[in-house]
């Protein structure tokens, strides 16, 4: 299974909750940057699960509607995600050759970290609108490697 990881994109800094925070315009631009890099290279997921927390949210549907993919709101996916919870619930989704996680930090580097055999170490960081591309060989930690991590400025055209 190929597990793309993308943090959300760039959100504004106040409203009456945490997860209803929207995201930005500067968060749009990343998202439509996100979506057509991953259009231009042949990133299409199967699958897309995202936090219900708006940010992620109106990241993952700007990715969906230009990838054309299918959208689900994940609860594990909120933001305090444990690597051990999102695991299990991934389980589920064996079926799908491409998952794309839209969610959170530390929440997402901490996955990564767990599937790549490093633990939560903190040897991972996506900062916001950034993607990551793993290969995953089993659900398990350590078994995955890393294809890619890349922040949404590297995606800018030329």
């Amino acid at each position: 299974m190929q597990l793309l990881l993308l943090r959300h994109a760039d959100a504004v800094s106040s409203a009456p909750t945490d997860d209803l925070r929207s995201l930005s315009e500067k968060g749009r631009l990343q998202a439509k940057r996100v979506a057509r890099f991953c259009k231009e290279r042949e990133l299409q997921p199967d699958l897309i699960l995202t936090s219900p927390f708006l940010r992620a949210e109106e990241t993952a549907r700007i990715v969906a509607q230009e990838l054309k993919s299918e959208l689900v709101l994940s609860a594990f996916l909120a933001s305090g995600m444990m690597p051990s919870a999102a695991i299990e619930e991934l389980r589920a989704y064996l079926r799908f050759e491409c998952v794309l996680l839209v969610g959170h930090e530390p929440d997402l580097s901490a996955l990564a970290g767990t599937l790549l055999g490093a633990g939560n170490t903190g040897a991972i960081r996506m900062r916001k609108a950034t993607l990551a591309g793993l290969f995953v060989e089993s659900l398990t930690p350590g078994g995955a490697q890393l294809e890619f991590l890349i922040p949404a400025k590297l995606m800018e055209r030329e």
